[in-house]
């Protein structure tokens, strides 16, 4: 079973900055594609971005230039950097890990996980 837990939400100014990060925990063996997923209220969950575990990126086309994903191999950690942050993105933001994990019968099975998500509020 795998764990995902984000951290560092907050209320922003418009314009601000923000860094989320989102630690993974468990018998993971092996950690595929990290994303970040956003959800304002009343939305459906929308795609924010994405890196593979060679450091391949891709983001929507709503956060170029603004957001940088990133992540640390060796403690299975993905980050979100976000500047020039706008109020219409205040939302609770997601991650989501796919990969390979030891299961209950330690053998390896695939997992797509998502974490319980973070506030992030943008407003002045």
């Amino acid at each position: 079973q795998v764990q995902l837990v984000e951290s560092g939400g907050g209320l922003v100014q418009p314009g601000g900055s923000l860094r989320l990060s989102c630690a993974t925990s468990g018998s993971i063996v092996s950690i595929d594609a990290m994303a970040w997923y956003r959800q304002a209220p009343g939305m459906r969950r929308e795609f924010v971005a994405t890196i593979t575990k060679a450091g391949i990126t891709k983001y929507d086309d709503s956060v170029k230039g603004r957001f940088t994903i990133s992540r640390d191999n060796a403690k299975n950690t993905v980050y979100l950097q976000m500047n020039s942050l706008k109020p219409d993105e205040t939302a609770v933001y997601y991650c989501n890990a796919k990969g390979l994990a030891r299961n209950s019968a330690n053998r390896n099975s695939w997992f797509d996980d998502w974490g319980q998500g973070t506030q992030v509020t943008v407003s002045s």
